[in-house]
């Protein structure tokens, strides 16, 4: 099997008022185009995994995730796509829904399990497939360092350079890529991640460990709006006002919030006039499925 997805990412600039005041170029890199299902950051994540697991002559991909896991969804299209099988084990009582049916589409077995033996994922793949040479273990959101690495080649597309790059930060192995990228290329780029869990700190210790070389970026904890796939009328209202402004679809879990944190901080007077600021569309945007009552 030819594990090969033609990368298609352009970047488009975001026309607003508040960016033409301040002076202000704001572009968005627009990886939620890469794949109608496989898109984004999980693309990017799975790259590698998938080239290791094809290695390893691995033909049974196990990953983890929530009923709305859009991991859980691209990982179940890129293995009908490549010719893997694919086991979803998913946290908490079972449901059905419009996520977990695309994955069943794309022909993913999923097992339900209870929350507190979700917390041990070794476990549990040693539970259903220890005795099976043919599974692959694959984390929750793809977190791993082979992660990081298909996730820094977004460094390698970009045709200009900027002073500050934003992204949003589930398990941090997408920020820790593009830091690798920025290091590999020698930029001089301000990384700004945007965790979307409440207390959000602990995303530096996840970021870290998946850094090539030691390096300072940004970390803005205060726009998680009451934790991980929690939103706030402000936040829905500002999403609903980006699409209807742009035609760019974003969700509330992820892009959305970064981008709320990106407007917010111009407001505030974060950036230079003359700044050169990238948002990176990480894609997600099947979570909106979970979250279609908060509109």
């Amino acid at each position: 099997m030819d594990i090969n997805l033609e990368i298609f990412s352009p970047v488009h600039q975001i026309k607003n008022k508040l960016f033409n005041e301040l002076d202000l170029k704001v572009s968005i890199k627009r990886d939620d185009l890469i794949h109608p299902i496989i898109s984004g950051n999980k693309w990017r994540k799975l790259k590698y995994i998938l080239l290791k697991a094809q290695a390893e002559n691995k033909t049974h991909l196990v990953t983890f995730g929530g009923a709305y896991s859009n991991h859980l969804l691209a990982t179940a299209a890129a293995a009908a796509k490549f010719g893997f099988k694919a086991t979803g084990i998913v946290r908490g009582e079972a449901v059905n829904n419009d996520t977990l049916f695309l994955c069943k589409l794309h022909g993913m077995e999923l097992i339900f399990t209870d929350r507190d033996s979700y917390r041990d994922k070794t476990a549990l793949f040693e539970k259903h497939f220890g005795n099976n040479a043919d599974a692959f273990f694959i984390d929750e959101g793809g977190a791993s360092a082979n992660g990081a690495q298909g996730c820094s080649e977004l460094i390698t597309e970009l045709g200009e350079t900027y002073d500050h790059i934003f992204c949003a930060c589930g398990t941090g192995t997408t920020a820790a890529g593009i830091i690798n990228g920025i290091n590999e290329h020698q930029l001089s780029a301000q990384f700004n991640a945007v965790p979307v869990f409440k207390n959000g700190e602990f995303m530096k210790d996840e970021i870290d460990r998946f850094l090539t070389a030691p390096t300072d970026y940004h970390l803005h904890t205060g726009y998680h709006f009451g934790g991980y796939g929690k939103t706030t009328p402000e936040l829905i209202s500002f999403i609903k006002q980006f699409v209807a402004d742009t035609g760019i679809l974003i969700e509330p879990v992820y892009t959305g919030k970064m981008l709320y944190a990106l407007f917010d901080l111009a407001q505030k007077n974060h950036f230079k006039p003359g700044d050169k600021i990238l948002a990176i569309h990480s894609g997600g945007i099947w979570g909106l499925l979970g979250m279609k009552d908060k509109f």
